[in-house]
């Protein structure tokens, strides 16, 4: 009997990169209030790996509650900008001041995942990638901002690698598909020592 996976997450672009992988799964988006937990995790003083980490088991552990026998993938992502945590931008001008606060200086992705399986969580990662931003003109940032709005909206650092985005890096040190927002190697190895995709 194949085990069903179940993604935890609303992303297209996780779901695109485990079907890109071929591996089958089913999705059931959780409503968490990721929000209160964040902040009340950054008021504790969590370091950024943790609060990624809590906040994918949160949305694990909630879809696997209501899914017995599914192995239920959260995942989170966070960036840590000299041990500030940067969100997703509310507005273009929030964007714009992202980036130029980033601009010529190092960043870091936190790319976690968790894995429940009856309500228990029975593995976890957190991938890091380390990044350092070109010291883009304001006029490019403003136009970068403007022509990419609609998708950089729903990226934390607002910026995507795989689109325009990759313009504003000079380095990139780390694993490709954390900086997508999910460490997608050690999650297939993980599936395939459990058996459940073929190896």
């Amino acid at each position: 009997m194949t085990v069903p996976i179940v993604l935890a997450s609303g992303s297209t672009i996780r779901a695109q990169l485990l079907r890109n992988a071929g591996v089958p799964f089913e999705v059931n988006v959780p409503r968490v209030d990721e929000d209160t937990v964040k902040n009340a995790l950054i008021a504790e003083e969590a370091p950024p790996r943790d609060i990624a980490d809590a906040l994918a088991e949160l949305k694990a552990r909630k879809i696997s509650l209501k899914t017995p026998g599914a192995l239920v993938l959260g995942c989170d992502q966070v960036l840590d900008f000299q041990g500030q945590l940067l969100s997703k931008p509310a507005s273009p001008d929030q964007a714009f001041d992202q980036l130029k606060a980033m601009r010529g200086q190092r960043h870091m992705l936190l790319s976690a995942a968790v894995i429940y399986e009856n309500g228990e969580p029975i593995w976890r990662h957190v991938g890091q990638v380390r990044l350092r931003m070109r010291a883009s003109s304001d006029t490019y940032l403003r136009s970068y901002v403007d022509r990419n709005w609609d998708s950089i909206r729903h990226a934390v650092g607002a910026y995507k690698l795989e689109e325009e985005g990759v313009r504003l890096f000079t380095t990139i040190d780390g694993d490709y598909f954390n900086v997508l927002g999910m460490p997608l190697l050690e999650l297939l190895n993980f599936l395939t020592l459990r058996g459940v995709i073929e190896q």
